[in-house]
């Protein structure tokens, strides 16, 4: 009963499951997109060319990193990625909104911005497509990825950008740094999808394009060692051998975690907010009924701009359907629990970002069906 799983070592989204699959002991093989069996059957299943997919060994196809942790924790509930408490469980919600989507400009602007990284990761993509290529193939068929890449908005590059993203790099690091002197994993000794999630950024792209490899070798020692470890089905690391596989008792968080995810929140949050917000807004407009196809022939489903008010502000922002999607994750969860489990998670996080975050309206909620967005 082995899954294939279809992606690239330089895939954010990727890693992320990846690390899920070894984590939780599950058999599976690993094959590139340029596999004909990608190209023949999986890919005209799922009518989507991302990575990763996940084929089962009863045929079924499972495209994106969200849906296949799902399909991943029905089947396979040994070594849970998510705690059952409510704040640990909403700790873990937010972190797959924040700590994948929030990370991923940073991750992305590093690799593509810093030029000791373009010859590396132009011949990284080429292998995903001729893996017994030529230096020249390699390159030929990378910088078409590359190319594509680096046409999505990117800003020019510069000394003094780069300095930047170092900077907002350092303070990442610097705070996983703290929190895994005393911890393995986020959530203590218990791997969960907090740690899922923040693998595409600290694998994929961060943790090896060059530049910024080496600097995390030459700032923050601890996490290079985690990134290994997350790539390997052993649950303990040498380092913490007698730390219980559980997650806290009683609900807790280290706080070390808990300051991670202020950060992430504090800086990343805002996006995320304001994209609840405009899809709320929006569909009060339109009143659609349920069923109704959101953006179906786009690859990155968006709405049109709205304008949007939120603590006193008034923004002009495009709802990302799929971070709206992954949001009301949290949101629902969070807002099905109890006013007194609300005022404790709310009181546990102590950051008026996640609050907002998790008190955004549902009141019209995503489905996620065939790879498509829909109006539940």
């Amino acid at each position: 009963m082995t899954y294939t799983l279809y992606g690239s070592y330089a895939s954010y989204y990727t890693a992320k499951s990846r690390s899920l699959l070894r984590k939780k002991g599950i058999p599976f093989v690993e094959r590139l997109p340029s596999e004909s069996r990608f190209r023949d059957t999986v890919r005209p299943t799922s009518g989507s060319h991302r990575i990763p997919q996940l084929l089962t060994p009863d045929g079924q196809v499972i495209q994106d990193s969200v849906e296949i942790l799902d399909h991943v924790e029905a089947t396979f509930p040994e070594i849970p990625a998510f705690p059952a408490t409510p704040s640990q469980r909403a700790f873990t919600h937010l972190m797959e909104l924040l700590g994948s989507e929030g990370l991923v400009t940073l991750a992305w602007q590093h690799r593509w911005l810093f030029p000791d990284n373009l010859n590396f990761i132009k011949k990284d993509f080429g292998r995903s497509f001729r893996p017994q290529g030529s230096d020249e193939e390699l390159v030929k068929y990378g910088s078409l990825i590359a190319d594509r890449m680096m046409s999505y908005g990117l800003p020019p590059t510069s000394e003094a950008i780069r300095e930047n993203l170092d900077t907002e790099y350092l303070a990442i690091l610097t705070l996983l740094e703290s929190h895994l002197q005393r911890h393995p994993y986020l959530l203590g000794g218990h791997p969960s999808a907090a740690d899922y999630a923040i693998m595409g950024a600290m694998h994929a792209h961060l943790g090896r394009d060059p530049a910024g490899l080496h600097f995390m070798q030459q700032h923050a020692p601890r996490v290079f060692r985690w990134v290994e470890h997350m790539l390997t089905p052993e649950i303990q690391s040498p380092e913490f051998y007698d730390t219980p596989i559980v997650y806290p008792k009683d609900d807790q968080i280290p706080e070390t975690a808990l300051n991670f995810l202020r950060h992430i929140a504090e800086r990343y949050g805002n996006s995320f907010i304001l994209s609840s917000l405009a899809f709320q807004q929006a569909m009060d407009q339109l009143n659609p009924t349920s069923g109704y196809a959101l953006a179906p022939d786009t690859d990155q489903p968006a709405l049109d701009a709205m304008e949007v008010s939120f603590q006193g502000h008034t923004y002009n922002h495009k709802a990302n359907l799929h971070h709206v999607w992954l949001a009301q994750r949290a949101q629902c969860y969070f807002q099905g629990l109890s006013d007194t489990q609300r005022q404790t998670v709310e009181k546990t996080l102590n950051s008026a970002k996640a609050g907002s975050l998790l008190n955004a309206p549902t009141t019209w909620r995503i489905q996620r069906r065939d790879n498509r967005l829909f109006v539940q």
